[in-house]
C-alpha cells in the first residue's frame, strides 16, 4: 500500500500570520499606538477588568476596546456604556481566536490617530488564542482564582507567551483552594519574566497597581 503524504499545514499558516504580525507591529509603533492583547477563559472577567481598568486610565490617555466574540455585541456595549471609550465588536464567524488579519480589520475602523492604546479583548479560549500572534505590543491573560492554581501547567503556551498575567478574583480565594504562591511558582515556570498582578475587578483590589503597570508600558 501506498503511503499516506502527510502535509504540513500549520506551519505555513502560523509563518505568514507572523509576518502579517511583525508589519502590523511596526506599523502600530510608528503611529505611536500600544495594542494590548487580553486573553483568558470565557468567565474570568475580562470585560469586568477592562471597565475597572479604563475608567482609571481615561483621563490619562486616549483608549479604544476591540471586545471578539463569536457572536453577539454583549460586552462592547457594557465597555461603552460603564466607560465612555469608543468600543467595537468583532465577530469571529465561529473560530476561537483572533490572528494578524482580523486583527488589521479591527483596526481599521477605530480612529488610530487620535488613540494612544487599544485593547483587544481576544475571544476567551486558553488553547487557540494563545496560538496565533494578534501584532500586539503586548501580551495579558487573566486567570481567576475559581479555575485554580494549576492552569499554568495544563495550558503552558497561554502562558508563556504573556507579559503579564493578572490573577482575578482575590475577593473569594477563601472559597476556593487557590495558593497563589503555588500559581506565580507555575507561572514562572513556564516564564520567568512574566509580571503577574493580583486584582479583584469586583471590589476594585489591585486595579491603581494593574493602571500603573499598563501606563508605564505607554510610548
Amino acid at each position: 500500500m501506498d503511503e499516506v503524504k502527510v502535509i504540513e499545514i500549520k506551519k505555513s499558516v502560523f509563518a505568514e500570520n507572523e509576518k502579517d504580525a511583525d508589519m502590523l507591529r511596526s506599523e502600530l509603533k510608528a503611529k505611536g499606538v500600544f495594542l494590548l492583547n487580553l486573553m483568558s477563559a470565557p468567565g474570568s472577567g475580562k470585560t469586568s477588568t477592562l471597565i475597572q481598568l479604563i475608567n482609571r486610565i481615561k483621563d490619562k490617555v486616549r483608549v479604544a476596546v476591540m471586545e471578539a466574540d463569536i457572536d453577539s455585541d454583549v460586552d462592547a456595549r457594557k465597555i461603552k456604556e460603564k466607560t465612555g471609550a469608543p468600543s467595537i465588536q468583532l465577530h469571529t464567524g465561529g473560530m476561537c481566536h483572533l490572528d494578524a488579519e482580523m486583527t488589521r480589520q479591527g483596526l481599521d475602523n477605530v480612529p488610530l490617530d487620535d488613540l494612544d492604546l487599544v485593547i483587544l479583548e481576544n475571544v476567551g479560549n486558553l488553547v487557540c488564542p494563545a496560538e496565533f500572534d494578534t501584532g500586539a505590543t503586548c501580551n495579558a491573560m487573566i486567570l481567576s482564582v475559581p479555575e485554580g492554581d494549576d492552569k499554568p501547567l495544563k495550558y503552558p503556551l497561554m502562558f508563556t507567551v504573556c507579559d503579564l498575567v493578572i490573577i482575578n478574583k482575590m475577593d473569594v480565594v477563601p472559597y476556593f483552594d487557590f495558593d497563589i504562591e503555588r500559581c506565580k511558582k507555575y507561572i514562572h515556570l513556564r516564564n520567568p519574566e512574566t509580571q503577574i498582578i493580583p486584582i479583584s475587578a469586583k471590589t476594585g483590589h489591585g486595579i491603581d497597581h494593574l493602571a500603573e503597570w499598563l501606563l508605564k508600558q505607554l510610548p
